[in-house]
């Protein structure tokens, strides 16, 4: 784009001036097509200036197979490097973004459509090893038709060995983040491109196995609107998020701090978590922590006679309130630079259980919590809190993704309990529950849960297999809701308030029976008039339950977990 005067936009036909569409980085300001860059235009929008270096590309043969079809390969080959100035279609570089040390691979479709041959595949996992060798994040950007037809099936061989290179990242727990761009195909899409931890999306990004126009011949079927576009796929939980080209460098930025060695993040021996990437999009929600809890002594309560007896339907509807704060508000209050996740990369992206990356008193950690939301709109779109099986799974994979960076686990559980569908139960619904709970009782990292407001049954309990579990002073934890017990064993619910009573919910029961680890008050009538200082009050309990256990090793911190569950209804010996 430099030199040129005057650029006409290919979807909308607007002319942008030159000047305007570099300093856009190549996005028309009319109607935000974002239009290919090469890999150098890339590296320089991302990094910091003169923070890069070259890896030396390891040595390949040109033209493994002799291929030729109306002409030889080798001359298609010597013709691109004359036009791209590139000798393959990726540039790997070390360098930093926003001061962030990270390995990149950068893809440049210009150089035979970003095709995946023998010569990128051995640059990727190059790179890949100097990422391992220096514990820095490793960045992938990818632009790609496919695998390249002239090579063969050696060419086929890159997708395991580049997916291979992955893995050992995973095992080592080193922060993998992938930038799909338009477009990324075949056998780069069905590698390493969808491997990451998390994966971004530049808007309008095509991404998939089979192209459209091959899929449509062979099912004979229309496809649906917007079809494998970054948008299209983030609805259905397979990236973590779009972002527009401008906010790509302090996302990844933000990334790469929560991910580099500095902050405090690093392989659990034993993880090897390659699924992990399983979860999400970064939403565009990165916040700055606004009064985050200062190091201190928290007030949490450990003895139940401390705690007033009460009412237990009054309980239930002070954990029940419209304006208790949320996860995402608690997220708010409490972590810097969070990113939110989403998906479950299976195909869903639950709206009632939200997570992601952030740092609490200057400890990443990994948070995952049920969202109920505030008004009507939003509870309906949140699903009134209730997960889905995508929900869990989505969990399950931000905790491998916890587990693989050495981060401590937070959850914040508020929910009526699973959602009981016929859609949930055809998914799946009691398996990925089972598989969560399997999944936290082994996590080699510090494991914490807080009940904010309503704990209801194993849709709860799925996130709150902990080391420690916390209550808020005001919620509520039981096997079942009181109107699902009144109507089972008074044959009505109407006796919902005798059944609260009975099932000796509230936090000081909670706490006398064990089930709870201790109680974090909450402010004047209750969190909901005063969401600030509760975040400050659970900030400050959480922060001081992670010093505590950080001083344990991964096997120590599971077989306390373990043993925590394993007493309950035992007798006392």
């Amino acid at each position: 784009m430099r030199g040129i005067e005057w650029v006409r936009c290919s979807r909308c036909a607007e002319m942008v001036y030159g000047k305007r569409f570099a300093r856009e980085l190549g996005v028309c300001p009319g109607c935000g097509l974002h239009t290919r860059v090469g890999a150098g235009q890339r590296i320089e929008q991302l990094f910091d200036e003169g923070s890069t270096e070259p890896i030396e590309a390891p040595p390949t043969v040109d033209d493994p197979l002799g291929f030729a079809d109306d002409r030889p390969y080798v001359d298609r080959l010597r013709e691109t490097r004359l036009k791209t100035g590139l000798d393959e279609a990726v540039v790997c570089v070390r360098g930093t973004i926003e001061g962030h040390p990270a390995v990149a691979v950068v893809m440049d479709f210009r150089f035979m459509g970003g095709s995946l041959g023998t010569g990128v595949g051995e640059r990727i996992v190059a790179a890949a090893e100097v990422a391992l060798a220096e514990r820095v994040p490793f960045l992938l950007v990818t632009a790609s038709g496919g695998a390249r037809m002239q090579e063969g099936a050696l060419s086929l061989m890159q997708m395991a060995k580049t997916s291979q290179a992955l893995a050992e990242l995973d095992e080592a727990g080193i922060l993998t983040v992938g930038v799909v761009t338009d477009p990324t195909y075949g056998g780069v899409a069905a590698s390493f491109a969808t491997l990451p931890d998390v994966i971004l999306a530049e808007p309008g990004a095509h991404i998939g196995f089979a192209g459209p126009r091959v899929i449509k011949q062979t099912i004979g079927q229309d496809l649906p609107e917007g079809f494998q576009t970054a948008e299209f796929l983030r609805a259905k939980g397979l990236i973590d998020g779009v972002r527009p080209r401008s906010a790509l460098r302090s996302t990844l930025a933000r990334l790469c701090a929560l991910g580099s060695p500095e902050s405090g993040t690093g392989s659990v021996s034993g993880t090897g978590s390659g699924s992990v990437s399983g979860s999400g999009s970064v939403s565009g929600a990165v916040s700055g922590a606004a009064g985050t809890p200062e190091s201190r002594p928290s007030e949490l309560i450990l003895r139940p006679e401390e705690l007033p007896a009460r009412n237990g339907w009054t309980a239930v509807q002070l954990a029940r309130h419209l304006g208790r704060p949320t996860t995402l508000d608690y997220a708010g209050y409490m972590l810097e630079e969070f990113v939110e996740l989403h998906g479950d990369r299976l195909g869903g992206d639950c709206p009632a259980i939200v997570g992601g990356i952030g740092r609490l008193d200057g400890r990443p950690i990994v948070l995952v919590g049920h969202q109920k939301g505030r008004d009507t709109r939003e509870r309906v779109e949140r699903n009134f809190g209730m997960p889905t099986p995508s929900g869990y799974r989505k969990a399950a994979r931000l905790m491998r993704l916890a587990a693989k960076l050495g981060c401590p686990v937070l959850t914040l559980i508020d929910t009526p309990g699973a959602y009981p569908g016929i859609e949930a139960e055809e998914n799946g619904q009691a398996w990925a529950i089972a598989e969560n709970l399997r999944l936290m009782s082994s996590l080699p990292v510090p494991v914490v849960a807080v009940v904010t407001g309503e704990g209801g049954s194993g849709g709860a309990l799925a996130l709150g297999v902990a080391n420690r579990v916390l209550t808020l002073s005001n919620a509520v934890y039981s096997v079942i809701s009181p109107e699902g017990c009144a109507s089972i064993l008074w044959k009505n619910g109407a006796d919902a308030p005798r059944a609260a009573d009975a099932l000796r919910l509230d936090a000081r029961e909670l706490l006398g029976h064990g089930v709870v680890d201790g109680v974090i008050p909450e402010p004047g009538e209750g969190a909901h008039t005063d969401p600030a200082r509760s975040a400050q009050l659970l900030g400050a309990a959480v922060a001081e339950a992670f010093g505590e256990l950080a001083v344990h090793d991964p096997k120590k911190l599971v077989a306390e977990r373990r043993r925590r569950f394993r007493l309950f209804g035992s007798a006392p010996r």
